[in-house]
């Protein structure tokens, strides 16, 4: 009932937002005798105000067109590569008439970016991908929202999602030999499991699994969010915040997790800085500052546009990540596309370098809980591990902003390249639905000189199944600076297992 009366709210707000935004550009307008009237401004920066909070957010675009590689522009070509019922894959072609630049483009490694279901749309990660089409090929699972799936197309369940990771993965295997992995908040946890079934089954795996703000252990350095979690139960949850899509979109009926609840779960976490932000807001288009104002756009663009995430995978993800946490207990158990029943095992994983990023700043998922996966993959070799804490970074700033520019990527490119092989190319199928067999990938090149010394041998230790205790690593600073003078350094760990009692 709350959703169709919010719809109701909102459809009632519309034509009241319209006439905000028209009466700001009545009043704005120089050619308007009402713009010299004084006060102007000032009625017309309230309006936009006023419509900037009425509007309703659709899904932005990601409307990247170009990026530069080696200083030359390269043309961009958006395209889905495979459509399923609750996600794209989303590929970034890249196009160039410069044959050295195309050779290069064509020896370059290719990258999987899963991006997070929790809310909001794919488009987040932006920044993200257009940094990382410089150096990739570039692929990312962009989310459906649940409202616009007919209720004929079934259940998502976070199996589901667990499934279409793997499913993904073999599509870029069958076309390039391998391909690298790289998640971002919630995703971690599912592409740890994806991962480690692939492993446990004797399948390839991606050479490389990075993994950034993601909460794998939600036990460490709880914040507000893992606190609602715990203090509430499965039951609450499923009673309070879980409703059905009213009849005016194409998913009627389908329960969900409301993007509106969302988004005032977010908003609730830092009211004084979004209230704040308003208000600069205002007063930048009273000074007549454009490009502040048009900044403040662009991000409340992106960040009051939320989407709908079905019930059964919102509860499922609620009770396995935040209160059973089963990844790290060692009891979580997946059903795969064929109905079998397997433990998710990453100790088990052992061709695929880990590396781990967090944020010092992070309130999204605390200090330590990424950096867990260091004690889980106990499988993977000292030298393929590292850590990185981004001093001054919040959860946004570790994919996005310059902190991701000019501090963490630099170290994932040279991680990534340090563990790439060479890219065989076949070409893609035709159904999505039926992957290719895996081409064999030619012996990997000698991998470039590591990214810092890494710490002395230590012997791993054996899997458990009880809850895995904090990584011991010492800490090492990396050899090369990856940024200006000016830009705070970056902590490097290379991750060393803790020795047999």
């Amino acid at each position: 009932m709350l959703y169709q009366i919010f719809e109701t709210q909102r459809s009632i707000m519309e034509p009241f937002s319209d006439l905000a935004q028209a009466a700001a550009k009545l009043y704005s307008n120089p050619l308007s005798p009402i713009s010299q009237t004084p006060l102007a401004q000032r009625v017309s920066a309230g309006y936009a105000l006023m419509h900037r909070l009425g509007k309703d957010y659709e899904k932005p675009e990601f409307g990247i067109k170009t990026v530069k590689v080696n200083k030359t522009d390269v043309a961009i070509h958006e395209r889905i590569e495979i459509d399923k019922p609750f996600c794209e894959l989303r590929r970034f072609k890249r196009f160039s008439d410069d044959p050295a630049t195309l050779t290069q483009l064509k020896a370059q490694p290719a990258v999987l970016i899963v991006a997070p279901l929790s809310g909001h749309y794919a488009t987040l990660l932006r920044d993200t991908v257009k940094t990382m089409l410089q150096d990739h090929k570039v692929y990312i699972t962009d989310w459906k929202n649940a409202r616009l799936v007919p209720l004929s197309e079934g259940e998502f369940h976070l199996d589901d999602y667990i499934n279409y990771v793997q499913e993904f993965i073999r599509h870029l295997q069958s076309i390039y030999g391998n391909c690298h992995i790289v998640s971002v908040c919630q995703p971690t946890v599912p592409v740890m499991a994806a991962v480690s079934l692939m492993a446990s089954r004797g399948e390839k795996t991606p050479l490389t699994m990075t993994m950034m703000g993601g909460p794998i252990d939600a036990r460490k350095s709880p914040t507000s969010v893992n606190n609602l979690a715990t203090n509430k139960s499965f039951e609450w949850f499923e009673n309070n915040v879980i409703y059905r899509v009213p009849a005016n979109f194409p998913g009627a009926g389908r329960r969900v997790y409301p993007g509106f609840l969302q988004y005032t779960g977010f908003v609730a976490m830092n009211p004084d800085r979004h209230a704040t932000s308003h208000y600069d807001y205002f007063k930048d288009l009273i000074k007549g500052d454009d490009a502040s104002a048009e900044a403040h756009r662009k991000f409340y663009d992106e960040y009051n546009a939320v989407l709908d995430m079905d019930a059964d995978y919102y509860l499922e993800t609620i009770q396995t990540v935040f209160q059973d946490f089963k990844l790290v207990n060692g009891t979580w158990d997946v059903k795969g596309v064929d109905g079998k029943v397997e433990r998710v095992r990453p100790q088990d994983i052992k061709g695929t370098a880990l590396l781990t990023v967090e944020g010092e700043l992070d309130d999204i998922s605390g200090s330590g809980q990424t950096r867990a996966a260091q004690d889980m993959c106990t499988g993977v070799a000292d030298k393929d591990r590292m850590h990185l804490e981004v001093p001054g970074a919040g959860h946004y700033g570790i994919f996005s902003g310059s902190r991701w520019r000019t501090i963490v990527y630099p170290q994932v490119v040279k991680f990534i390249q340090s563990h790439a092989a060479p890219v065989a190319v076949k070409a893609a199928p035709v159904k999505a639905k039926a992957v290719a067999k895996p081409v064999a990938a030619k012996p990997a090149a000698a991998a470039p000189k590591a990214l810092v010394k890494p710490a002395a041998k230590a012997a791993v230790k054996a899997p458990v199944k009880a809850p895995v205790k904090a990584v011991s690593a010492k800490a090492q600073v990396a050899a090369k600076p990856v940024a200006k003078a000016s830009a705070p350094a970056v902590r490097t760990n290379w991750v060393e297992p803790k020795k047999k009692a």
